[in-house]
């Protein structure tokens, strides 16, 4: 007979022991649904000249790039910090020039928003191995929380063109743009003031929130163990048949539910 203890007969959902861990604990959060209207697009410069001579233009998609976060705790408010938040949308679009083909349209669109959360408070301060680089900003900084922000590309809602009436003062070099997203533009963005701008409106959904890291106890139940052999043979893809054969038949198309055919009718009546 089989030993009943033996690792091989253990139920993987029979708890063994209790263990320590340390990871990020949620001290606050939220969700938000912004409209972000009449946001201006910063165009490449073939984009620019395109739109320049457009007698119309459009956006089609925007694509989130990035999110650059900023903490900073709110002095008169202990244990509550700020989370100044810029997202970086890469915009596509279309410019109508005629009968002719519409030139295509990309640029940078920026939004910026802040939120106030409480991320706790620890007067410890915290080093990891992870990190050993001995930088002045690392040596004076708080233990700040972490924030962490959940966002999905958003939707374009509708786009506009703003013609330029009279001549703009060059107050700046324009918004500040991180290396990192400029380099993802096959063009530099222009930023010029005097010419014709493309703005757009915005639907987003973003969750935001603050963790610490925490020593938790927890219950453990078994190591993981993967389920299959690793392989380094991709295979074959399968077959169009093959795939189609299993695929469930639709019953419900053909054949629909008494309930449903019940409604149906007294929709139709």
């Amino acid at each position: 007979m089989p030993d009943s203890s033996s690792n091989s007969a253990r139920n993987p959902q029979e708890r063994r022991d209790a263990v320590r861990i340390y990871t990020n604990q949620i001290e606050d959060a939220c969700i938000d649904k912004d409209c972000i209207e009449d946001l201006r697009v910063f165009l490449t410069g073939p984009s620019q000249e395109a739109l320049n001579s457009a007698a119309n233009a459009r956006a089609r998609s925007a694509e989130l790039l990035h999110v650059y976060i900023d903490v900073e705790p709110i002095v008169y408010n202990r244990g509550h910090y700020t989370a100044d938040l810029t997202f970086f949308y890469r915009i596509t679009g279309e410019a109508l020039c005629g009968p002719v083909r519409p030139l295509p349209l990309v640029g940078l669109a920026i939004f910026n928003k802040r939120v106030v959360l409480y991320g706790g408070e620890i007067r410890a301060k915290v080093f990891s191995s992870d990190d050993n680089r001995l930088v002045p900003e690392q040596l004076f900084r708080e233990n700040l929380p972490t924030c962490t922000v959940e966002v999905v590309d958003p939707m374009v809602l509708s786009s506009s063109i703003q013609e330029i009436s009279e001549p703009q003062p060059i107050s700046g070099p324009g918004p500040e743009i991180p290396q990192v997203v400029s380099s993802l533009f096959e063009d530099p963005l222009c930023s010029d003031p005097n010419v014709r701008r493309l703005f757009v409106t915005l639907g987003q959904f973003s969750t935001v929130r603050m963790e610490r890291g925490a020593q938790l106890l927890i219950p453990a139940y078994d190591f993981t163990v993967p389920d299959r052999t690793c392989s380094d043979d991709p295979g074959t893809p399968d077959e169009p048949c093959d795939l189609f054969a299993r695929v469930d038949f639709p019953t419900e198309v053909f054949y629909p539910q008494p309930e449903r055919s019940a409604a149906a009718r007294n929709r139709n009546s």
